[in-house]
C-alpha cells in the first residue's frame, strides 16, 4: 500500500487536540432526510471554523461519477465548484476543541483513504471517532424519532436498543472506516437517524436533531441546537398541515402510527419494527404517491424540503 500520508496536506500550526473528538460525515452514501448532512451545515453554520486538513480529491474522486458543477456566462467559463474533503477544526460552546471530517465519499483507494485518517487520529491523540446519517424507517412522523447505534465496543453506546440483527448492506466509507479504527485498537461508534420513508427525499430537520442528540451524548460536546429545532418545528408544523389536507394521507400515517405504539408495548422489545404484525404495513408507493403530491406543492417554499 502507498504511504497513506500522501494522500493529505495537514495545517503547520494546528494547537494540540489531545483526547478530541472527530466526527465524521460523507456524501455519496445513504442519508435519508439529509439528515448528516443538516447536521453539518448546522455546525459549520453557527461555529467558527479552520481546515486544518485537506485530502487528495483528484487520487479519490471518480469526477465523471459525480461531475462537479460548472458555471457558464455568455461566452466563457466563470467558475469551477471543486470538490473538497477535509477536515474542520472547531470548538463547542464551552471551547472545547473537535475535528469535523466532511467531504464527498471516495471512489476510490478506500483502505488507503480510512488508514490515511488513522494516521491522523494518532497524530493528534483522538480519543473518539464519530459518524451520522438518516436511514429510511417504516415510522410514522408524529412519534418520537429511533437512532440505530453501532460501536466497536458495545460500552459505548451502553443503553441502545438495536432493531436489527445480522444483515448485510452496500458497503460505505463511514462503516470501513469505524471497522479499521476498531481493528487498530480506537474507538468509534455511529448513528443512523429513522427517517419516515416518505419523508426520505425531503430536507427533515427533525432528524438533524436526533443525530445531535446522539452525537452530544456520545462525545460531551455542547453543540448549539436553537436554529436546527426552529428548522424542525416550521418543517414539522407543515408536514401536519399537509397531512390534514388528504385523508388518505391521514389514514396511511395513521396506520404506521398504530403499529408504532403497538411495538413500543410489546414485551418483546427485540421485535423488528418493520415486522409488527399488529397491522399491514403501507408500502412506500402507497405513501408516497399520496405524501410526494403534497409536499412538492412547497418546493421552493419555507417547508420540509427547505433548509
Amino acid at each position: 500500500m502507498l504511504d497513506p500520508e500522501n494522500l493529505y496536506e495537514v495545517d503547520s500550526d494546528v494547537p494540540d487536540l489531545t483526547g478530541a473528538v472527530l466526527l465524521n460525515h460523507f456524501d455519496g452514501f445513504m442519508d435519508a432526510g439529509s439528515a448528516g448532512r443538516l447536521l453539518v451545515d448546522h455546525l459549520l453554520e453557527t461555529l467558527e471554523s479552520r481546515v486544518v486538513a485537506r485530502f487528495d480529491v483528484d487520487d479519490l474522486i471518480d469526477y465523471r461519477s459525480r461531475r462537479p458543477t460548472m458555471t457558464y456566462v455568455t461566452d466563457r467559463w466563470e467558475d469551477y465548484d471543486a470538490p473538497e474533503l477535509v477536515v474542520h477544526l472547531m470548538h463547542d460552546g464551552v471551547g472545547t476543541p473537535f475535528l469535523l471530517l466532511t467531504g464527498p465519499e471516495p471512489d476510490r483507494r478506500w483502505d488507503g483513504f480510512t488508514a490515511a485518517v488513522r494516521t491522523l487520529i494518532e497524530r493528534w491523540g483522538v480519543r473518539l471517532a464519530v459518524n451520522f446519517h438518516g436511514i429510511p424507517m417504516g415510522v410514522p412522523h408524529t412519534r418520537p424519532l429511533g437512532v440505530v447505534a453501532h460501536a466497536v465496543r458495545p460500552e459505548l453506546i451502553a443503553g441502545h436498543t438495536s432493531v436489527f440483527n445480522r444483515m448485510q448492506v452496500p458497503g460505505n466509507v463511514a462503516g470501513l472506516l469505524e471497522l479499521r479504527l476498531g481493528e487498530a485498537g480506537h474507538d468509534a461508534a455511529g448513528f443512523a437517524a429513522h427517517v419516515p420513508h416518505y419523508l426520505a427525499q425531503s430536507t427533515y430537520p427533525s432528524a438533524a436533531i436526533t443525530l445531535l442528540d446522539a452525537v452530544t451524548r456520545i462525545s460531551g460536546l455542547v453543540l448549539p441546537s436553537d436554529a436546527l429545532r426552529e428548522s424542525a418545528r416550521r418543517a414539522d408544523a407543515e408536514i401536519r398541515r399537509q397531512v390534514s389536507e388528504s385523508d388518505e394521507v391521514a389514514q396511511v400515517v395513521g396506520a404506521l402510527e398504530r403499529q408504532y405504539d403497538a411495538f413500543t408495548e410489546a414485551e418483546d422489545k427485540q421485535e423488528n419494527l418493520l415486522l409488527a404484525q399488529d397491522e399491514p404495513m403501507p408500502s412506500a408507493d402507497e405513501l408516497g404517491a399520496e405524501l410526494e403530491r403534497f409536499l412538492a406543492e412547497q418546493q421552493g417554499r419555507s417547508g420540509p424540503q427547505d433548509h
